[in-house]
């Protein structure tokens, strides 16, 4: 497999940007094809045969694209769907919450673990699963905290609405004093200096996009399939990019806009598709 082959990143909607930056700030010489699959969003109120079909639908539109890794950005996708995407591809499959899992256990040092998520990341208890299966001494709670996302989506996480909603959803993990907070949705970074003002700066957070970004670099290494490094003469490689391609499923002009707030800047290629189909629609 070429070295030079793009890595695939796919998401219920926005909020996987949040692992594609920790994925370019890791990987620099690594270009990157995203496809947020908005039109069915959100993943979490669906069926698991639901989730496995948008999954492995996902998962094959972007191996068409020539990917040489597909990184699982969506938690729901991961805690439900993993199994099925892996058995329908050729490419190596990433997630984001075994990664999460293991860095929550290494950082907590035997303490108890909590874990923020989406209601349907938290009903699949998979954090809780992975990180028992690492140490099941560990005491790990988990907590829905669905306000986050508009929230994030909005650009309100530094309101004193955001303050009042995060000391609600947190005031039970802060009590348990935990050794180790997993932020289990890929929106719940852009709250981060929130959520560590609530919890207290001693509380360790673990980004499970960041995790799985390590994981990325250590397979990527160990395969010899690291891209070779680009002339930094010829260009300084910059978030969204022409070197890196965006599709959605629907509503572009959006993750435009949600983008710019996660990012700072909006994809230079941006185009809307039918991944049921592999149909291009047009380029914004």
């Amino acid at each position: 497999m070429p070295s030079n082959l793009p890595i695939g990143i796919f998401d219920s909607g926005v909020g996987g940007l949040t692992v594609y930056r920790a994925l370019h700030e890791r990987l620099p010489n690594e270009h990157f094809v995203y496809l947020g699959d908005t039109a069915r969003v959100p993943y979490g109120t669906k069926s698991l045969s639901t989730v496995e079909r948008y999954g492995i639908e996902n998962a094959k539109f972007l191996e068409a694209h020539g990917i040489k890794l597909l990184v699982v950005a969506c938690n729901t996708a991961s805690a439900l769907a993993l199994p099925a995407i892996r058995k329908a591809v050729s490419v190596t499959v990433v997630g984001v919450i075994e990664p999460g899992a293991r860095a929550a256990v290494e950082v907590a040092a035997g303490k108890k673990i909590g874990v923020i998520a989406t209601e349907a990341t938290v009903q699949s208890a998979a954090y809780t699963s992975a990180i028992s299966k690492i140490n099941s001494d560990i005491e790990v709670t988990e907590r829905a905290c669905p306000l986050f996302v508009p929230l994030a989506e909005e650009g309100w996480a530094e309101t004193e609405v955001a303050r009042a909603v995060a000391e609600q959803y947190l005031i039970d993990l802060r009590k348990r004093d935990v050794g180790a907070l997993v932020l289990g949705c890929t929106h719940y970074p852009i709250l981060r200096n929130l959520i560590s003002e609530v919890m207290g700066t001693d509380v360790p957070l673990i980004d499970s996009g960041e995790a799985a970004a390590r994981e990325v670099q250590s397979l990527l290494e160990s395969r010899q399939l690291l891209s070779p490094e680009r002339e930094v003469e010829l260009r300084e490689r910059q978030l969204c990019d022409d070197l890196d391609h965006f599709y959605v499923t629907d509503a572009a002009e959006r993750f435009a806009k949600v983008a710019e707030r996660f990012l700072g800047m909006s994809p230079s290629i941006l185009e809307a598709v039918e991944v049921w189909g592999h149909d291009e629609l047009r380029t914004y």
